[in-house]
């Protein structure tokens, strides 16, 4: 009885999330992705540029030179992302910093798509038990938001390259914020990203040693199979579908499929902790699955909760409690049991 209210909870909680979303015009763009050189015509060749850039360490590294304009003021910190977008109010990264008062650990967070606020319950949880939070705004998002649109249309799209450049803007601004944070004496540098930004804290973990925790919530391996199947990208998918069926996209958005990058996830010095709802319909459980079976095969050790709710209901009592406390007990060092 209280799974099927849970369900339809989750069900409504995901009707309100499609207002104002709309199909939309399929598009390439792989310039926006790659480089102006990738002018090309055709699906196939956006899949080789795909398949080179899984294949190229380097391109999820920040351009050389990077790492100016940080200025923080009454808790808030503002600076240029390196990735330079048509759209003006997306060229500024803004972040809330929480602070512990103690210069040795932080946790930056990636919200989740469409997000409208940050989470200033967790920041204060956390800031204190010692650990500063930074909670940073994604392209597209708060601050960042597209003048005139409704949600973060512009972050994940039926426009290829643009979703690309977008998920790649984000990862070198988190980098960018994590060097910040070590240039000011924080050793031990944690990410924590949920749902959308599962995939952002995923790739910037495996890229990026300065990262010794890093919490996955709501997560899976392929981000094309998250919008193919997701309940909550119902209008990308017949924005996607009369032009590319799923194999096509999952090769064409390969660069952001985690799966690929798992054997870096399993690097030496890298502490994993993973959250998932049995009941999801935005990442669904098979998709989930797959994704710890494949770390599994590469190393990796990961700390696995399952809670037996849905994608929005993990924020309902007693989820979001029994969820938190595995993330402190993950930071802290305890906790290692799966369930």
């Amino acid at each position: 009885m209280y799974h099927r209210w849970l369900d339809r909870w989750d069900e409504r909680r995901a009707q309100l999330g499609e207002e104002g979303k709309t199909v939309t015009n399929f598009s390439l763009d792989a310039t926006r992705a790659y480089s102006s050189d990738a002018k090309l015509g055709s699906l196939e060749e956006f899949c080789v540029f795909a398949d080179e850039a899984v294949a190229n360490p380097a391109f999820f590294d920040e351009p050389e030179g990077a790492g100016e304009g940080f200025y923080l003021q009454d808790g808030w910190l503002t600076f240029p992302s390196e990735m330079k977008t048509d759209i003006e109010e997306n060229n500024t990264v803004y972040a809330k910093v929480t602070d512990s008062g103690a210069r040795s650990r932080a946790l930056v967070v990636f919200h989740h798509w469409n997000a409208r606020s940050r989470n200033m319950k967790l920041a204060r949880f956390f800031s204190r038990r010692g650990i500063t939070v930074v909670e940073i705004a994604m392209p597209y998002h708060l601050e960042r938001s597209r003048p005139g649109s409704s949600h973060a249309d512009y972050m994940l799209s039926a426009n290829l390259g643009r979703t690309i450049q977008s998920v790649r803007q984000a990862v070198w601004d988190g980098r960018k914020l994590i060097r910040w944070l070590g240039n000011r004496g924080y050793r031990d540098i944690s990410v924590l990203g949920m749902s959308l930004g599962s995939w952002i804290a995923g790739l910037i973990a495996a890229h990026d040693l300065a990262v010794s925790k890093a919490a996955l919530f709501l997560t899976a391996d392929s981000l094309a199979e998250m919008v193919w199947t997701g309940r909550a990208t119902h209008s990308i998918r017949e924005s996607l579908e009369p032009h590319v069926d799923l194999a096509y996209l999952r090769r064409a958005w390969s660069p952001l499929d985690l799966a690929n990058y798992a054997h870096l996830l399993a690097r030496p010095g890298l502490d994993l902790h993973v959250v998932l709802a049995k009941r999801d319909k935005v990442v669904i459980p098979v998709l989930s699955r797959r994704f710890m079976l494949k770390m599994e095969s590469v190393g990796a050790r990961p700390t696995v909760m399952r809670l037996d709710c849905g994608h929005y209901s993990l924020a309902l009592p007693p989820y979001g409690l029994v969820a938190g406390s595995s993330l402190r007990r993950f930071l802290s060092g305890s906790g290692k049991e799966s369930q």
